[in-house]
């Protein structure tokens, strides 16, 4: 079973973030002694909808585009996942996204199963209107199966606290009542959480420091590439740099720059929101190309942008000894490999980068009791989750001999796993 899905060293073609989820999960089955039959559950999504979702542009045009909703595992509650705008967004992609994000809520011990969404398209080429028109139709179209109890929305790539707002108003008039539940990440003063807009990044910097301190490495001392200078890159990066980390190398979209004493993230960023991008940072000096930023000589390497950018066909390149995952599946199996045969530490992004989901869920708890928590308790609480499961993944790759990928995985494959063998099979 396991190994038909693995793919052979070597023979990796494009990377596929389905095929990595996939083989990960047999893995962790392998090892846990699991039957094929827990394998096929855990593989498959629960419910799965594609929605068509017509478009008005504001030249009066009429633009159809596709979206999706995955719900991968309902086994220990209500699903949870972000909604993602891109023009790469695919189905396979979802369902990926959607079962890393069933591991990643059982490893921290939060009481949701995966969920993910997305629409293909670019918001960049649209109005502010033409988003949330298609917010709002994408919203109607998921009504029977999205809600508080059922799967709660977040934002993702390409989407933001004001389209959460769109979400939870498009569901709130159509139920006849506001229903904050109903999503995370929107705005504070309609139900948000403080502390939410920087949990991941919060997170992925604990997480990294750390992992640090596990490696016999001092803050002052180190040096980190961040790959992607976006929502989640940029404020791990703030928050390394100002625990005295020097980031010596960053990239976005656009391009790649790099400075070998370090680069004063907290001017870097007011550059970025005067120009939009990194490229141009006074005192830097720009990569020939942006994924030259991967191959950077630094301590470690955060890949905080898409899926697969490390992979087969690169992972050799790779300098770094350490590796945060930031992003959702930047690490491809066949590049495990590469990078574990390297001696390359990778702490996988279930673990790295489960602040978000983690505040998620203390937003969604407080919208449920309409009663708010202080910035100071949200992030005490981010905390004490981030550090208990850090130190269950330790525990459990020192106890079972395995990398912390495989630790994390079985954890929570297992949590998931005995969730459903308690509650059986019905009918």
């Amino acid at each position: 079973m396991a190994g038909a899905l693995e793919t052979p060293a070597g023979t990796e073609t494009a990377p596929n973030p389905l095929r990595d989820a996939r083989a990960q999960l047999a893995e962790a089955i392998q090892i846990l002694g699991l039957n094929g039959g827990m394998y096929e559950v855990l593989a498959t999504p629960r419910r799965e909808v594609t929605v068509s979702i017509p478009l008005r542009r504001d030249d009066g045009t009429i633009e159809v585009l596709l979206g999706y909703r995955v719900q991968h595992n309902m086994s220990r509650g209500p699903t949870k996942g972000g909604l993602r705008y891109s023009p790469d967004v695919n189905l396979d992609e979802v369902r990926a996204l959607a079962m890393w994000m069933t591991w990643k809520c059982a490893l921290v011990d939060i009481p949701y199963g995966g969920a993910k969404g997305g629409i293909t398209f670019d918001p960049r080429n649209y109005s502010p209107q033409e988003i949330e028109r298609v917010t709002r139709r994408y919203t109607s179209e998921l009504m029977p199966i999205i809600g508080p109890m059922i799967d709660i929305p977040a934002p993702d790539m390409g989407t933001d606290e004001q389209v959460m707002a769109w979400m939870m108003d498009t569901y709130s008039v159509n139920t006849g009542f506001t229903v904050p539940g109903v999503v995370t990440g929107k705005p504070v003063n309609i139900g948000g959480s403080l502390g939410r807009a920087n949990a991941t990044s919060r997170g992925v910097s604990h997480i990294a420091l750390a992992a640090l301190a596990h490696c016999g490495l001092v803050p002052e001392q180190t040096t980190v590439a961040v790959q992607g200078f976006g929502k989640v890159g940029s404020g791990a990066a703030l928050f390394l740099w100002q625990a005295g980390v020097k980031v010596t190398a960053i990239s976005d979209q656009y391009g790649a720059i790099s400075c070998a004493d370090g680069i004063d993230v907290a001017l870097l960023k007011k550059h970025v929101e005067s120009t939009g991008s990194v490229v141009g940072f006074a005192g830097t000096e720009p990569l020939a190309d942006r994924d030259d930023l991967l191959y950077a000589d630094v301590d470690v390497l955060i890949p905080a942008a898409t899926e697969g950018v490390i992979h087969g066909g690169n992972a050799s390149q790779i300098k770094a000894k350490l590796i945060v995952e930031g992003a959702n599946g930047p690490t491809t199996t066949e590049a495990d490999r590469v990078l574990e045969a390297a001696g390359v530490f990778i702490v996988p992004d279930i673990l790295a980068n489960s602040g978000g989901v983690i505040v998620s869920y203390f937003e969604w708890v407080q919208a449920n009791q309409a009663f708010w928590w202080t910035e100071a308790q949200v992030e005490l609480r981010l905390t004490e989750r981030m550090d208990h499961a850090w130190h269950r993944v330790v525990n459990a790759a020192a106890a079972r001999g395995m990398n912390f990928r495989q630790a994390a995985t079985v954890l929570a494959v297992e949590t998931v796993a005995s969730a459903h063998t308690a509650r059986g099979l019905y009918p």
